[in-house]
């Protein structure tokens, strides 16, 4: 998995979004399908554990949470309450279904974009038998409000950034094998912090992948719109043995 740094800020300030955007209707799909016994619940790429406090609460029974991620300084930062939690430090895409051989549920959110073709599909296969909930896969599709004629030139920019280094990007969710229950997790955002710095990230990424595109003004431009609305689409995915 190529290394991506992921600020702990940027974490906190994206977490309400997150909440807000999750499919409730899948959480609850889920938990219907669950034993009522305790669970093991392996969350891949989990960070400070922003998933398990959105989901432990929405899940049945007692839980044990194991949260993975390769960044030691944000799963020092997990927090789940109500349920007993681990943490172990690595790269999700090398575990192995012996490492998840006591898991009855795994869980990823804002992960499978971020993996190449490969790596996504030894992700499935160590996941193989077990149901998985993975949220916030980005799809490709952005939405300003009021319009402008740079949007769908930058949106395509950021989007061939997102593949970059063979990176699945927007491209990811079609790819996820087996029974899978698709529903819409978009970001609805207004004037806010999360929504510049949004915006910044979103040029500056399509400015990175093509040099050409002049966006200082329009950059200075969306940043003066105190009525901008931004729906950045996201897709979750329940799959089920």
């Amino acid at each position: 998995m190529s290394a991506t740094a992921v600020s702990p800020d940027w974490l906190v300030l994206r977490e309400p979004a997150d909440a807000a955007a999750r499919s409730g209707e899948l959480a609850e799909r889920l938990a219907r399908h669950l034993p009522a016994g305790p669970l093991a619940i392996h969350d891949l790429g989990g960070g400070s554990g922003s998933m398990g406090r959105w989901l432990a609460p929405r899940l049945p029974g007692p839980q044990h949470w194991v949260v993975h991620d390769r960044d030691e300084r944000l799963l020092e930062l997990v927090d789940i309450p109500g349920v007993t939690v681990e943490t172990r430090c690595g790269d999700v895409t090398r575990l192995t279904r012996d490492d998840l051989a006591s898991a009855s549920l795994v869980t990823a959110s804002a992960l499978l974009d971020l993996l190449t073709a490969d790596e996504l599909d030894r992700m499935l296969d160590a996941c193989a038998g077990l149901p998985m909930l993975l949220a916030l896969t980005v799809i490709g599709r952005v939405t300003l409000s009021p319009a402008d004629p740079l949007d769908a030139l930058i949106g395509s920019a950021f989007n061939d950034h997102q593949r970059r280094d063979g990176r699945l990007g927007p491209d990811a969710v079609e790819r996820v094998r087996g029974k899978v229950v698709v529903r819409p997790s978009p970001w609805r955002l207004v004037a806010s912090e999360l929504a510049a710095e949004w915006l910044d990230g979103w040029v500056a990424a399509a400015c990175e992948q093509d040099a050409a595109l002049e966006a200082a003004a329009y950059l200075e431009r969306r940043r003066g719109q105190p009525d901008l609305t931004v729906t950045v689409e996201h897709a979750d995915l329940l799959v089920l043995p």
